[in-house]
């Protein structure tokens, strides 16, 4: 399974993105999905993660209330809508793909819960 991020770039703080994620060579509506993302010299982190119907949706702490986190199965595509952008937001964003988890709702925000991802998209925040 190939993961795909795009929609990444250069914006100013209180601008908004939105980051696109797309699998090939299986049904979209197989997995459930997460958004990790890492800035330079700090650990990987947890932003946003949605389960496979779409009902439960997670986010980090500093995502809530900012960062909308979506999936469009026809499309096979998942998006995270960022708003209010923040210097602090500049990382490369990844998004990553599990297609089978008992325990979803527990490791959804653990890079270790997921099977699948693929190249990142770097985002920029100029203060």
């Amino acid at each position: 399974v190939q993961l795909q991020a795009s929609g990444g770039g250069l914006v100013q703080a209180g601008d908004s993105l939105r980051l696109s994620c797309s699998i090939s060579e299986r049904p979209f509506s197989y997995f459930a999905l997460g958004w990790f993302r890492q800035a330079p010299g700090k650990e990987r982190e947890f932003v946003a993660a949605i389960d496979w119907s779409g009902t439960n949706k997670y986010y980090g702490d500093f995502a809530k209330g900012r960062f909308t986190i979506s999936r469009e199965d026809a499309a096979g595509t998942a998006y995270l809508q960022m708003n209010s952008l923040e210097f602090e937001d500049t990382a490369v964003y990844y998004c990553e793909a599990v297609e089978y988890s008992a325990s979803f709702s527990a490791t959804h925000s653990s890079p270790r819960g997921y099977g699948s991802w693929g190249r990142g998209t770097q985002v920029t925040v100029s203060s």
